[in-house]
């Protein structure tokens, strides 16, 4: 089991157990296997597949949820992290009766429900399924309900979370609609996790593993065209006195501020917290290939990607941006193995569902003052006060080593990974550039201050890519690779 180092307890006793059964096991299995040379990272038994059953993490969009590995005797993976409001949503789930089971585990004593409702998170109740400590959150029992009435034709089937705790509350494997006959749901087996080549694709037409549910596999033939395209380039001379960092930037105006993640809630205008977006004006239904043919308020030539945040707020309106800058650089030993990022990858870095306080020097997700000093904290101490001719700033770094298979994941993190002792290696073995988000607001910080998702521990940013292969290949050649300091082309810069 894992416990994501985002994902930080509150200070409740019942997450706290669970931390401490998460670590508990992690360390059992880790003294078991010493010096075994196994690396266990993702590592899982083969689901069981049974007729009739959706697995909990074959999913569409969700809320909240985050997948592991499960202790269930099925094997496969369970949704955990799921506390009140938080959702799951299923597309053309076939209810064949009225009898409905859910296997679910709780180390929450407070309990609550697991309710089923058809179209929307307020739609019709389908079901509810009743959820009580069960002694572990791999303690695994099976829930019983009876569907209100049993709709014809495939249904979209919302899981949404009800609970009086303040903490996650259920795990969740699977559910049945119906007796445990018919087709077998469309969740497929968990894609690999073993190490890819470095940079190299998996040739056209070679047989693959179906993607489970929220794993989106690389297009491997416009991966193949675009890394052969930068092998290609000739890199630029770098003139004396550049300075030797590998880095490039883009610096972007506001596109438009809207309650809508086409990343984490596609489809779905309305469902999120508000965002400030960069780049193209974005909404639910944003793709790459909209991306790709939109206008940009980014100065990079052929920077057409996406990039938003949560929006800052004070007394409850919005704060003007002073300035949106995107740096691309390398945190790996040799830049010269960074390559370009891979056609449509998503990436969400940041937990907005982190909500805890960050007194100064607190050492994570801290907004600090830019062009002045800090000289004072808000009444609550999450918030510095900037001296007068500074700002109010955020910087937000992003994973830089991908699996080399998948664009994006279910939690739209876990196909990124952080370099170990400088080097993108094991389950992610590709270096790409190193995204980090200088967002700069006219504010001097202080009181009446609140993101959007909650506190400042819920800062996060997502990035989707559209920049065009020709240009985002020249900069990564010629810049990243070479060691050496760029603006928004491939001309050097010195100082």
């Amino acid at each position: 089991m894992r416990t994501p180092p985002a994902h930080v307890a509150p200070p409740d006793q019942a997450r706290k157990r669970r931390r401490l059964a998460r670590v508990t096991l992690a360390c059992a299995v880790v003294a078991a296997l010493g010096g075994s040379g196994i690396y266990l990272a993702g590592a899982q038994a083969e689901e069981v597949a049974v007729p009739g059953r959706v697995q909990a993490e074959a999913f569409a969009a969700q809320s909240g949820a985050q997948t592991e590995s499960t202790g269930d005797a099925d094997g496969g993976r369970n949704v955990g992290w799921l506390a009140n409001g938080d959702w799951l949503r299923y597309d053309g789930v076939s209810i064949n009766g009225a009898e409905l089971t859910a296997r679910v585990a709780a180390h929450n004593t407070d309990g609550g429900a697991v309710e089923l409702r058809l179209g929307t998170q307020t739609g019709a109740l389908l079901a509810s399924f009743p959820v009580a400590h069960t002694g572990g959150w791999q303690k695994w029992t099976t829930a019983t309900a009876r569907a209100s009435g049993v709709p014809t034709g495939p249904q979209t089937v919302f899981a949404v979370m009800k609970s009086a705790s303040r903490s996650d509350f259920v795990n969740l494997n699977w559910f049945t609609f119906g007796p445990a006959t018919g087709t077998t749901p469309s969740a497929s087996p968990t894609p690999s996790s073993g190490p890819a080549t470095p940079g190299t694709p998996t040739a056209p037409g070679t047989p693959t593993t179906p993607p489970a549910a929220g794993w989106v596999p690389v297009d491997q033939a416009a991966w193949s065209k675009e890394l052969a395209a930068f092998t290609a380039i000739k890199p630029k001379a770098v003139p004396p006195g550049t300075t030797r960092v590998p880095e490039f930037h883009t610096d972007c105006e506001v596109a438009n501020s809207a309650p809508d993640d086409p990343i984490v809630l596609p489809g779905l205008s309305g469902a999120s917290h508000q965002h400030t977006f960069f780049g193209p004006k974005v909404d639910a239904f944003t793709t790459t290939d909209k991306l790709l043919s939109s206008k940009t308020t980014c100065n990079a030539p052929g920077d057409l990607s996406a990039y938003w945040v949560p929006e800052l707020r004070k007394d409850g309106k919005p704060v003007p941006m002073k300035s949106f800058r995107v740096y691309y650089g390398s945190r790996v030993k040799d830049p010269s193995t960074v390559k370009p990022f891979p056609p449509g990858l998503r990436v969400v870095e940041g937990d907005a569902k982190r909500q805890v306080d960050t007194p100064k020097s607190s050492g994570s997700n801290q907004f600090w003052c830019a062009g002045s000093a800090e000289i004072g904290r808000s009444a609550d101490g999450n918030w510095p006060v900037c001296a007068a001719g500074g700002n109010l700033i955020f910087q937000l770094v992003f994973k830089d080593c991908w699996d080399g298979r998948n664009i994006d994941s279910p939690d739209h993190k876990s196909h990124m990974g952080d370099p170990v002792n400088g080097v993108c290696t094991g389950r992610y073995p590709v270096a790409v550039p190193d995204l980090s988000f200088m967002v700069n607001y006219e504010s001097l910080g202080g009181d009446g201050l609140s993101l959007s998702s909650g506190k400042p521990s819920s800062m996060h940013g997502d990035f989707m890519n559209a920049w065009e292969p020709d240009h985002l290949g020249a900069l990564v050649r010629s810049c990243l690779n070479q060691n050496a300091k760029c603006g928004v082309e491939p001309t050097f810069a010195g100082g």
